[in-house]
């Protein structure tokens, strides 16, 4: 845990400072809020995005990285938005920071303190908060996915084992439940990863041996020379990492795969 939030210290303030992300956001031309979501008597802010299509459309959870609800977290649910999806991104450090703020308001060792104290029910709950929110709207086709990245990737994959009517989860380079709460999963889980990211990578073989166990659909995919977080490092162009040329490749062919499988 020290060398977690050591890492938190280190790369938090580069992630906050996503200057590019923030610029492209204001770019959007599609409508963008910040709604407060309730459950439980707690209010979680989240941020959603409409699409420019003519029919209802699905919704697509999106759960932020390690750093939470960052400028590239939002830019991406924008992007989800932009490919004709409802997106939302629940902010799970909402209360967390000074004066009852959020990740914007908290320095990175208040953001590891707080994502490693999360309760696994509150998580449940804020996330079910969300996706209710956007479900309920009249431009929602009543169909739900889940996206998560990082951190979020693994809370993906969890949370397909608490929401029984979702679609798919995409988890993105994060690790997969190691208990029998697998058992519970409905859906189809994707993953996506890095080739040279072994510490995350390492838990594909044995996630796929408990879903295949369990009878259940997992679909993942390792990405040669693509790193962690390929994701966001893929379009960020101030990148310097020597995985940068694949995190690029990577980010594109998991985009392509991602979109026909929402319905």
């Amino acid at each position: 845990m020290k060398f977690l939030l050591l890492s938190l210290a280190l790369l938090v303030p580069s992630v906050h400072a996503q200057d590019w992300a923030k610029q492209r956001l204001e770019k959007s031309t599609r409508h963008r809020e910040w709604v407060k979501v309730q459950h439980d008597g707690r209010s979680v802010d989240a941020y959603i995005v409409y699409p420019e299509v003519s029919a209802k459309a699905p919704v697509v959870l999106v759960i932020h990285e390690i750093f939470g609800l960052s400028d590239w977290a939002q830019l991406v649910a924008d992007e989800f938005a932009a490919a004709g999806y409802i997106a939302i991104a629940p902010d799970l450090l909402s209360g967390k920071g000074p004066n009852g703020g959020g990740t914007k308001t908290m320095d990175a060792n208040m953001v590891g303190q707080a994502i490693r104290d999360l309760p696994a029910d509150q998580i449940t709950g804020d996330l079910n908060a969300a996706a209710d929110y956007a479900l309920k709207q009249p431009s929602a086709n009543g169909n739900i996915y889940v996206a998560g990245f990082c951190y979020g990737g693994s809370q993906s994959f969890r949370y397909a084992t608490n929401r029984p009517d979702l679609k798919a989860a995409f988890v993105f380079y994060g690790g997969g439940p190691t208990d029998d709460s697998l058992n519970r999963i409905k859906a189809p889980v994707y993953g996506f990863y890095g080739g040279n990211d072994a510490r995350v990578t390492a838990t594909v073989e044995p996630s796929k041996e408990k879903m295949k166990a369990a009878g259940k659909t997992y679909d993942p995919v390792v990405y040669d020379g693509a790193g962690h977080g390929f994701m966001r490092g893929g379009e960020d162009p101030t990148s310097t990492a020597a995985t940068h040329a694949a995190d690029v490749k990577a980010r594109d062919a998991a985009w392509a795969k991602i979109k026909p499988l929402i319905k």
